[in-house]
């Protein structure tokens, strides 16, 4: 499924690339990337027999001969020449002003072209510009020289914004007529000697198919020629061109074989021509086309990065871009058809990428608004797998937890408001990692009430047992709290849980303006009734039935009875779990006398104190009217104990005779005697 986030991102990253493709900005790169298309085809053997007589530093030195040469060494070398019966000579040198030696200059050469009869002669277009006109002028060879010449041809080339050359100007168009270019004319001169040739391309330009780098041609010096160090017939059957080699004449250009100006002009004509004979010119795919494809990158790309995790989609996308190289280097090669990759690289990467930062940015936002709700762990899953997180609102079976601070109120009143924002601030930190160690979800805080959610948003299996294990927990962290912060309030701190399993509508809910992660309906009505009840009934942990009914076996409970809830019409009965069996906080064993009184009663009991810990006592003997919840004064001492233990205390649990006694309220004497009690049963 494509999201409006997807097509967003890649309609950004096509919009861009079309824009930055029709400015012009990736141009340089394009031609670059043609070049290294060219190296990566490699070199290939021209079709065509061409021969380069070339005027370089050797031709200097040996006729020691300012530049330019007489003309009537030129005519010396053209009947040199056609003395091997080329198919044609073609001179890429420019006769267009009268001989500076004199008329006799002109006419030697004039003579030597007409009575060779296949002289192609090379002219210059020019182009004056003045701001308020613009001039084009032909200059071809003077009359004297050009009267016996077969053809006359511009031999005018272009070099693109980089400073390459790479394509051929073939038709120029001049006022009212179009003239062919200096390579068009040798080209028909290999015709109509029998050469098999390819049809003219259309239009004025083409794109070069060069066959390599300088030299791909055979060369020959023009001082070996005249000297008749070779043979006439070297040249038989051939195209001869004449030219400049030597840098000094500045007829020199870079070309994708030749990128730092090494190749003459002459022989960027001899690819002219090749490509021409063989009709096998560089095709560019047409503009359109490449940003049709351009733009199916742009939302192939965000689409691959919306679908996939971040190093996944980035495989498939360089995947894709890599079956694009390699079709683009295979239609270059086979087909002589130039694909410009470029853009279409840089639409592939910035839907990819452009898609990548939006999700890591509204990843991160929504990670800081889940994180109040969820553990580390299950946010990073509902991050990696967001599609499996129910986080839309949906009926669920879950189990709910609420659990607050007893008697918080009072201690609100007899201390000042930031020592209270400090204690909750710690209190409710240690209690949101018990909840998130244990796979719950934290639906809210209510001042010191936390309530959490299990079975959401993934789904857990145990998530009543786990609800009850955060609960134990809570009690214990709770006394840890407490014990931390009496010494500065004067209060100790305990806490009450309420625990109820069912149906609830669990997800994303609220307003226009605000949502929130929570659940609603009956189920968390009786969690919150049963964490009140809790006070009634003088126990840590209270749950309902049907959460008992999950984990039955398990843990030890004790049933308390069953009690009205609003809105249903029969009670529910409700359970105490019993924290003694596994509780985390140091205890030991011990035989020491204890007597025990009800408060607001005259009756005292003794019993025998077995169990001793921070958080109570468990004893023997004492009578079964003193139910669990009762709220009673104990004295412990004698036996095991160095010191008395005085504490205003609850009974947690009953077992037949054997009783949990859990303190509330210890006299200031007691923790002392308790730390000190503990200590030295440690050390025994």
């Amino acid at each position: 499924m494509v999201t409006l986030r997807t097509l967003l991102s890649g309609f950004a990253a096509a919009a861009l690339t079309v824009a930055l493709v029709l400015l012009g900005a990736l141009e340089t790169s394009e031609l670059g990337t043609f070049d290294r298309l060219f190296e990566l085809r490699g070199p290939r053997a021209p079709v065509t027999p061409i021969v380069i007589v070339t005027i370089d530093e050797d031709t200097f030195d040996e006729l020691d001969t300012a530049w330019p040469f007489p003309r009537a060494t030129h005519a010396e070398l053209i009947d040199k020449l056609a003395a091997g019966r080329p198919i044609a000579m073609g001179f890429d040198i420019l006769f267009s002003e009268k001989s500076s030696r004199g008329p006799e200059d002109d006419a030697a050469l004039g003579a030597a072209v007409a009575k060779a009869g296949n002289v192609v002669l090379g002219a210059a277009i020019t182009h004056v510009s003045e701001g308020f006109y613009d001039k084009v002028d032909l200059n071809p060879p003077v009359p004297e020289v050009r009267g016996g010449a077969a053809a006359i041809g511009p031999v005018n080339v272009q070099v693109d914004q980089d400073g390459h050359l790479r394509r051929a100007i073939i038709r120029n168009p001049m006022e009212n007529e179009v003239l062919e270019s200096w390579d068009i004319k040798l080209y028909r001169m290999a015709r109509d000697a029998g050469i098999p040739v390819a049809p003219l391309p259309d239009g004025q330009e083409i794109l070069i198919n060069f066959r390599g780098g300088k030299r791909t041609f055979p060369w020959v010096p023009y001082h070996r020629v005249l000297s008749g160090d070779v043979p006439p017939d070297a040249f038989r059957d051939t195209l001869v061109l004449i030219g400049a080699t030597t840098p000094v004449l500045q007829d020199i250009f870079s070309t994708p074989f030749a990128r730092a100006r090494e190749m003459p002009g002459v022989e960027i004509h001899a690819h002219v021509i090749d490509t021409l004979v063989r009709g096998d010119r560089m095709r560019p795919v047409p503009l359109p086309v490449v940003l049709g494809v351009a733009v199916a990158a742009a939302f192939a790309g965000a689409w691959l990065a919306s679908r996939l995790r971040v190093f996944r989609a980035f495989v498939a996308v360089a995947g894709l871009w890599l079956v694009l190289a390699v079709a683009t280097v295979a239609a270059f090669a086979v087909w002589h058809v130039w694909f410009r990759g470029i853009g279409v690289t840089l639409a592939l990467v910035l839907g990819y990428g452009i898609t990548v930062v939006d999700n890591y940015v509204r990843e991160q936002r929504e990670k800081r608004r889940l994180s109040q709700f969820f553990s580390p762990a299950v946010l990073a899953e509902i991050v990696r797998h967001p599609a499996d997180a129910t986080l839309g609102s949906a009926r669920k079976r879950v189990t709910v937890l609420f659990s607050d601070i007893r008697g918080f109120t009072s201690i609100s009143e007899k201390v000042e408001p930031e020592q209270v924002a400090e204690m909750l601030r710690e209190y409710l930190s240690e209690m949101t990692e018990v909840v998130f160690r244990h796979g719950g979800t934290v639906d809210k805080y209510i001042g010191d009430c936390i309530m959490a959610l299990y079975n959401a948003p993934f789904d857990d299996p145990d998530h009543a047992a786990n609800a009850i294990r955060t609960g134990l927990e809570l009690q214990e962290r709770t006394i840890a709290v407490s014990a931390r912060w009496q010494a500065r309030l004067g209060e100790q701190i305990r806490n009450g849980v309420g625990i109820n399993t069912g149906d609830a509508v669990v997800g994303a809910m609220g307003s226009r303006q605000r949502l929130e992660y929570t659940a609603i309906g009956d189920t968390v009505n009786l969690a919150s009734r049963l964490e009140s009840l809790t006070k009634d009934y003088g126990t840590g942990i209270i749950i309902s039935e049907s959460t008992h009914e999950e984990v039955r076996g398990r843990f030890l409970t004790r049933e308390l009875g069953a009690v009205p809830v609003k809105g249903k019409a029969q009670p529910v009965r409700i359970y105490g779990v019993v924290a003694s069996d596994i509780r985390k906080y140091p205890r030991t064993s011990i035989d020491a006398a204890a007597t025990v009184v009800v408060v607001g009663g005259a009756q005292t009991w003794a019993v025998r104190a077995r169990d001793l810990s921070e958080g109570g006592l468990a004893v023997v003997g004492l009578p079964p009217e003193v139910g669990a919840g009762a709220v009673i004064e104990v004295r412990c001492g004698g036996g095991d104990l160095p010191k008395p233990i005085v504490a205003e205390a609850r009974v947690a649990w009953r077992r037949d005779e054997l009783a949990g006694i859990e303190f509330t309220t210890v006299d200031p004497d007691t923790a002392p005697a308790l730390s000190e009690a503990l200590s030295a049963r440690k050390r025994s």
